[in-house]
């Protein structure tokens, strides 16, 4: 049986035998697709390239994956993102009006007042989420086959060594038995996005990004 804690593995392309879709210079398959999603409903955690860095990511229905997430991130992780197909999807998970649904069309991260779909152990003990529609369509793809939002974080470097984040050959060498696979999505970039916070009076800057 295929692992889910112990050595990871990468997921290069093309494998598969659906027709591939180029993807930020990989290709990758609905059969990949769905092999992803199966690890995801099965408690996993992944690492996946976005249009910014490369992210940790597992189901929002998964509170085993969600705690798994904040040990290989380490007790210090106390905020997590949360990944979206379409707005649409946002407005079942989050409070949204008429203006933060104009707003939401930018690709950035947005803080927003969640609403009671979204589980305890994602938001502790807070009342709001960071929200995210990413730009990658591996990314948003993923999210559509799971048929719920993924949980995310960006992969840091602690070090402050650029290559460790952003060479999937790199992040899978040193997360590789930690989560259940990697998507080789070709050289991230290493600049996260811009992070506003629409819950006050008016809309304010909290990170200054792509």
């Amino acid at each position: 049986a295929e692992k889910l804690v112990g050595k990871g593995d990468m997921l290069f392309a093309p494998l598969g035998q659906g027709k591939p879709k180029r993807v930020q210079g990989c290709f990758i398959t609905p059969e990949e697709i769905d092999r992803v999603v199966n690890l995801l409903e099965r408690d996993g955690v992944v690492i996946y390239p976005t249009d910014s860095v490369y992210a940790f990511g597992c189901s929002l229905r998964s509170p085993k994956a969600i705690e798994r997430l904040r040990r290989i991130r380490g007790k210090s992780e106390e905020k997590f993102t949360v990944v979206f197909e379409n707005i649409a999807q946002v407005a079942e998970y989050c409070r949204v009006d008429n203006a933060v649904f104009r707003i939401l069309k930018r690709n950035l991260t947005f803080v927003l007042a969640a609403s009671a779909r979204i589980p305890d152990k994602a938001l502790e003990r807070r009342r709001t989420i960071g929200v995210r529609i990413p730009a990658s369509p591996v990314a948003r793809a993923v999210v559509g086959a799971l048929g719920c939002p993924m949980i995310t974080t960006s992969v840091k470097d602690d070090d402050q060594v650029v290559e460790y984040t952003t060479d999937p050959e790199l992040i899978h060498e040193r997360y590789g038995r930690e989560v259940a696979l990697v998507i080789d999505g070709g050289i991230g970039d290493n600049v996260p996005t811009t992070v506003v916070d629409l819950t006050g009076d008016g809309p304010e800057i909290l990170r200054e990004g792509k």
